[in-house]
């Protein structure tokens, strides 16, 4: 399963209510960092699908989530777990990295 697109609105629904552990990634379009880790994110969605939903909020279209969360830099990946934010990673890493920190996690 690739990565889902959430916004404001739908960040409830997708995030908070669902049955699987969701990494929420914010980015936005004009970050580098942020579109060097989008391939290793697609990939770690197909590996981990079973376990995980990986979700991608643009934080310039979507300020809301942001905000309530505390995102202060790009790219911010939070994991969250039955509805609360259970683990928070800032900035760019290798695909081995981010995977080794979501596996901790789950």
């Amino acid at each position: 399963m690739a990565t889902k697109a959430v916004t404001d609105v739908s960040f409830k629904a997708d995030v908070i209510d669902s049955d699987k552990p969701v990494l929420v990634d914010f980015w936005a379009e004009w970050c580098g960092p942020c579109k060097m880790i989008g391939p290793a994110l697609e990939e770690i969605s197909e590996e981990l699908a079973d376990r995980l939903v990986i979700a991608k909020v643009n934080i310039d279209e979507n300020p809301d989530a942001p905000g309530q969360y505390g995102v202060r830099g790009i790219p911010t990946m939070i994991l969250f777990k039955n509805g609360e934010a259970a683990a928070t990673k800032v900035g760019a890493a290798p695909k081995s990295a981010l995977k080794g920190w979501i596996e901790s996690v789950l």
